[in-house]
């Protein structure tokens, strides 16, 4: 069981699967209890924040003026970043809990840390907001996946 509950917490870590991803795939693949699966999913989702938040700026700085392929890249990436986050920009820390809330695909912990780091939010704010917004989806998918197994 605990290698379940290791594997949910780094599937949470992931850009893909985030926490909307790891909590079905832990109570029904799994077969972990939902409490479980929630706290691995939570723990794990968090701890992209930290290194993004406040590592991004050096990072594709660096990656700027050493690659122009990199540099291309993050362009791509701030550019649908921006473009998802009107939100964020609208309401600042709110904004960014409700979007890092909403359960969809694309509007998670990578992309909120992104769209914080682009509108130049304090760091802790945003991780208080996204930690908001992380436990919000989190309860949100876990009800939801509990209510999908007790229906089938």
């Amino acid at each position: 069981m605990l290698s379940k509950i290791f594997l949910t917490f780094l599937l949470a870590m992931l850009p893909i699967t985030e926490l909307r991803g790891s909590i079905p795939i832990a109570i029904v693949n799994f077969h972990l209890p939902p409490g479980y699966a929630f706290v691995a999913s939570l723990l794990g989702n968090l701890i992209p924040i930290i290194p993004i938040l406040w590592f991004l700026e050096h990072f594709s700085d660096w990656l700027s003026r050493h690659s122009q392929i990199g540099h291309n890249v993050l362009e791509w990436v701030f550019y649908r970043t921006r473009r998802k986050t009107r939100i964020v920009e609208r309401y600042g820390w709110l904004g960014l809990m409700l979007f890092v809330a909403i359960p969809l695909p694309g509007s998670g912990i990578w992309t909120g840390s992104i769209a914080a780091f682009l509108l130049g939010m304090k760091h802790r704010l945003a991780f208080a907001a996204m930690t908001g917004g992380v436990i919000i989806a989190g309860i949100l998918i876990t009800l939801g996946t509990n209510k999908l197994i007790n229906c089938v």
